[in-house]
């Protein structure tokens, strides 16, 4: 049995994917991240990050419970522990890898910021042109790289064949790029890719029984925004004001 602790965000919709397509058993716990659950001392000794999805395996390696936690790191020890899910070639099982590895440092991140700069920030009475305008542009630019890769793939997947964790890495930050301003429509193959996903029981698999105050976190109290963004809406303000203030050359966006 596999404790799954989650929330609605794409990060635990990558784990519970995998589970759904492993078809391992497992029991959810949710932790809600808009009433600040993650930095509780309980899951923080599950995840001292304090971010979900964390699982523990309670039949982990030689017959004993493990803690994993960091979404790319929780679908390699799925693959690993199931056989299933990375291709059997290993220059396909490292170019897997580098996917993920991709995912995690670069799409996720980018599409992150910008579901901050477009849905949280303003939620919150936050403007902030700048920051939303750099991040839509870096997430623009990982679709790019995801509809140049799935175009000359050749297949319906990022990599060989077959479904594999690259794919389940990818999607749930795909699905939801339209909310950040963001139209699949511009990226063809991309836009097929994320179809053909979706339409997967495992992408249509829903986690029953939400508790009251899970979910994504808007509509925050002052006080939940300061201790989820670790930011005081006053002091942010401020910032705001001074990022105003500064010379145009100095907003330029970096180059890498």
């Amino acid at each position: 049995m596999i404790d799954l602790y989650y929330d609605l965000t794409p990060n635990g919709r990558k784990i519970h994917m995998a589970l759904e397509e492993l078809e391992l058993p497992y029991e959810v716990h949710w932790v809600a991240v808009k009433q600040g659950e993650q930095f509780s001392d309980e899951f923080t000794r599950i995840n001292p990050n304090s971010k979900i999805p964390a699982i523990v395996d309670r039949d982990g390696p030689d017959g004993q419970a493990v803690r994993i936690f960091e979404s790319g790191a929780i679908l390699h020890y799925l693959a690993e522990k199931t056989g299933r899910l990375m291709p059997k070639d290993v220059a396909l099982r490292w170019e897997t890898t580098c996917w993920v590895f991709w995912q995690v440092a670069n799409q996720g991140p980018a599409a992150g910021n910008a579901a901050h700069f477009t849905t949280y920030a303003p939620d919150a009475g936050i403007d902030e042109p700048y920051a939303r305008e750099r991040f839509q542009a870096e997430t623009r630019r990982c679709c790019a790289v995801l509809d140049t890769r799935l175009a000359q793939s050749g297949t319906e997947f990022l990599v060989g064949d077959e479904l594999t964790i690259a794919d389940i890495a990818c999607f749930p930050w795909t699905r939801v790029l339209k909310a950040y301003g963001i139209d699949l429509a511009e990226y063809p193959a991309l836009q097929a890719w994320s179809t053909g996903i979706s339409t997967r029981p495992s992408a249509k698999a829903r986690v029953a029984e939400q508790p009251e105050g899970s979910g994504m976190p808007t509509d925050l109290t002052s006080r939940q925004y300061e201790q989820l963004f670790g930011v005081a809406l006053a002091e942010r303000s401020r910032s705001s004001t001074a990022l105003a203030s500064w010379p145009a050359h100095r907003l330029r966006p970096p180059t890498h």
